[in-house]
């Protein structure tokens, strides 16, 4: 058995939703075997840029509009990040696959060190591989994030369905998913964001992805929203949050 695992057609279809879209003029990013349809919103070449990675039920055009204006009145770039098999992108969703199609996107974003990872959901997974391997990073933002793959994709399948044992599903994916691992190895700060009543995923993963950051780091947790209303019902403090922690990255 091999890190192949992760991109079983089961986990594909019971943990990935992928939907079409119409990103108009996208960033088109080569990740070997496919192309990914990106977009950036540039407001200054030399500023930061935030690598946006969406839930496992979005798409990158869900965020053009109101998060990449905002995010540009903060003085950053946006750069909204899309998944094989999303929104305008060839391709159909692999994990496995997805992991490695994090150091194209990140190339693509330009200087590793002027970057700021940004996962929301299922998007956590890969802006916290982003910063394992791009420890040099400006920093990274979790919302409503996953600290525990395997208990997520457990509540989706069995490991006899992927024709596994229980011990050699929980080694696949600890292999090339240990969060703990990657975050305490990343020395750059951290913002970690969760709904206290998040109703997909529980808040203990918010609280424990801030205890397993190494630097420094601050974790906020709304007392209103869900999972996917902790933007809309959050939105002042959600974004003045992130405000203060671009800010604090300095310039």
């Amino acid at each position: 058995m091999t890190d192949d695992l992760l991109d079983h057609p089961l986990i594909s279809q019971r943990y990935f939703f992928p939907r079409r879209g119409t990103l108009p003029d996208p960033l088109w990013v080569d990740a070997g075997d496919v192309r990914l349809a990106c977009h950036l919103h540039q407001v200054d070449p030399d500023a930061r840029t935030l690598v946006h990675f969406h839930g496992n039920g979005e798409i990158a055009d869900d965020y053009l509009g109101d998060f990449v204006e905002i995010v540009g009145r903060m003085g950053c770039n946006c750069l909204l990040a899309e998944f094989r098999g999303y929104g305008r992108s060839e391709g159909e969703p692999q994990l496995g696959r997805m992991l490695g199609d994090v150091e194209a996107i990140v190339r693509a974003a330009g200087d590793p060190r002027r970057l700021i990872f940004f996962g929301r959901s299922v998007g956590s997974i890969f802006a916290i591989e982003a910063a394992a391997r791009f420890p040099q990073a400006a920093g990274l933002v979790l919302e409503s994030g996953v600290a525990d793959v395997l208990e997520r994709l457990l509540l989706r399948m069995r490991p006899a369905e992927l024709g596994v044992s229980a011990e050699e599903m929980a080694a696949a994916v600890a292999r090339r998913l240990d969060h703990r691992q990657k975050l305490s190895r990343f020395p750059g700060p951290v913002l970690v964001m969760h709904a206290r009543n998040d109703d997909l995923v529980d808040v203990s993963h918010g609280e424990r992805l801030h205890l397993w950051a190494a630097g420094e780091k601050r974790l906020k947790i709304f007392a209103r929203g869900d999972h996917n209303t902790i933007l809309l019902a959050n939105a002042r403090e959600y974004f003045q949050e992130l405000a203060n922690f671009i800010g604090s990255l300095g310039r």
